[in-house]
């Protein structure tokens, strides 16, 4: 793999920086390629814990755009923190309309390939497979939850005997329909209900955290309190937070920097909840607006 950076971790809040405090770790950033299909190369961003501690959680994030657009790096300070935190967080790529001419079933295989790769390759990475969190906002949030829920989406290429299913799910304003009351564009007409988590649902999903704008005019807020509904219908843990006055994208660092520590600190209790952090938090120190 490719470093690109090592050192201490910063995440830009306002105008300055605040750096991790002692008790937490130091952050290496590395590139690798994660799949290669039709010549693209899909490449992963690493931010890895400098510790000796061996085979840590990890959280991979995949962005947002439709499905059309996006950049890793959407996520590149979440991954910066939780890393921090004790976590091996990821930042994976994906095909998308715009660079690749795909449609979103492109983008769920490399979700559901993403994982697998992780799986197969834990031992290198140091990660633990059985603790990985998939996590992303609105399309990505959508294939975050494709990789446990539509189960059929697969790439000829990867291993089958590998699961895609991850331990958890942190999502932020997801796509979870794409049937007919949901967000479906760029699905050829008459497959919608093929990706469309809410259509999917099973007994033992994991663990599932939404972060939704009451007032998401791309992503109906009724849509993610179904899905909240019918996940606990099949006795699945699901946790709904709708944040007032918000619309879509309101999550991100640089949309609102209030909102963003809002919702980064709603992530960092779930994943404590399930262990899976390390040290003490350091966002509760950063300005609340």
């Amino acid at each position: 793999m490719k470093k690109i950076v090592s050192g201490a971790v910063f995440l830009l809040i306002t105008f300055s920086y605040f750096s991790v405090q002692a008790v937490n770790f130091k952050v290496e950033k590395s590139t690798f390629v994660y799949k290669t299909i039709n010549g693209v190369k899909l490449e992963m961003v690493m931010y890895q814990p400098e510790t000796a501690l061996k085979q840590l959680p990890a959280i991979v994030f995949f962005f947002g755009g439709g499905w059309v657009n996006g950049d890793p790096s959407q996520f590149q300070h979440h991954a910066e923190y939780f890393a921090s935190r004790g976590i091996v967080a990821f930042c994976a790529d994906y095909r998308t309309r715009s660079k690749h001419g795909t449609t979103p079933f492109e983008s769920v295989k490399d979700a559901r390939s993403a994982i697998r790769y992780l799986k197969l390759h834990g031992k290198e990475l140091n990660i633990d497979t059985a603790r990985i969190v998939a996590s992303g906002g609105s399309a990505g949030g959508h294939l975050a939850l494709c990789t446990a829920l539509i189960t059929n989406i697969n790439e000829t290429t990867d291993e089958p005997a590998i699961s895609a299913v991850p331990f958890a799910l942190v999502l932020f304003n997801p796509v979870v329909d794409t049937g007919k009351k949901g967000y479906s564009k760029g699905i050829p007409a008459g497959k919608e209900f093929e990706i469309s988590p809410v259509h999917h649902i099973t007994d033992h999903v994991p663990p599932v955290l939404i972060m939704h704008g009451n007032e998401d005019k791309t992503v109906p807020p009724e849509n993610v309190i179904r899905f909240n509904y019918l996940m606990k219908q099949r006795s699945n843990k699901s946790a709904l937070e709708l944040y007032k006055k918000q619309d879509h994208g309101f999550f991100n660092y640089n949309v609102s920097l209030k909102y963003f520590r809002k919702t980064l600190l709603r992530s960092e209790e779930f994943l404590e909840n399930y262990n899976l952090l390390k040290g003490e938090s350091w966002v509760k120190k950063y300005p609340k607006s």
